[in-house]
């Protein structure tokens, strides 16, 4: 029989809050079982698997993830639209470093499921982020493309401490934004 108050939303969010907290590679059900006081086969009667787990807990950030860029670059364009969403997504990845690397841990295991329709939102928050551009519609997915490496590769690499050269992160951040705006701008010139 179930405990009375695990559902697979609370061990998914307190498995993300963990994840988080002592990093997404520590995460395991038996520290997750700890943590809810309970014994780790009780998990198993809310969630399937580890692999279950993780692939719940990168829908929850995706899905946060993509509010989060919305939120911050609604009724914004351009320039504006760009600072807003990137510094959100810089935002949500220092505040929930592990949601997002299991976000970025797990593949869609069906073509409509759940983690399919989070990375579309992302997708669709990035797009909107990038409207104000002009972007030849033939260019939008390498625009979009872009603006996600350019992002993962910063935002991870600072949650991981990878940037210990003695110039302000904040400052290349502000470069490295200022950067593609003028790339995407004047791709908009050529056309």
């Amino acid at each position: 029989m179930p405990r009375a108050g695990l559902t697979p939303a609370l061990i998914t969010e307190v498995g993300a809050a963990l994840a988080d907290e002592i990093g997404f590679d520590r995460l395991s059900m038996a520290v997750l079982a700890e943590r809810l006081g309970v014994k780790t086969p009780s998990l198993y009667k809310h969630v399937s698997s580890q692999a279950d787990l993780v692939h719940r807990i990168a829908v929850l950030a995706m899905t946060e993830l993509a509010d989060a860029i919305r939120d911050a670059t609604q009724g914004r364009a351009g320039r504006d639209a760009l600072v807003a969403g990137t510094r959100a997504m810089r935002s949500y990845v220092r505040g929930h470093p592990g949601r997002y690397a299991a976000a970025n841990a797990v593949r869609p295991t069906e073509p409509d499921g759940p983690l399919v329709a989070a990375a579309d939102r992302v997708l669709d928050s990035w797009a909107a982020m990038l409207h104000g551009y002009r972007i030849d519609p033939s260019e939008k997915i390498h625009a979009l493309r872009m603006v996600r490496t350019i992002l993962h590769g910063f935002t991870t690499l600072e949650a991981a401490g990878g940037f210990r050269i003695d110039v302000d992160v904040d400052d290349t951040f502000t470069w490295m934004i200022d950067f593609v705006d003028r790339g995407l701008r004047s791709s908009n010139d050529s056309s």
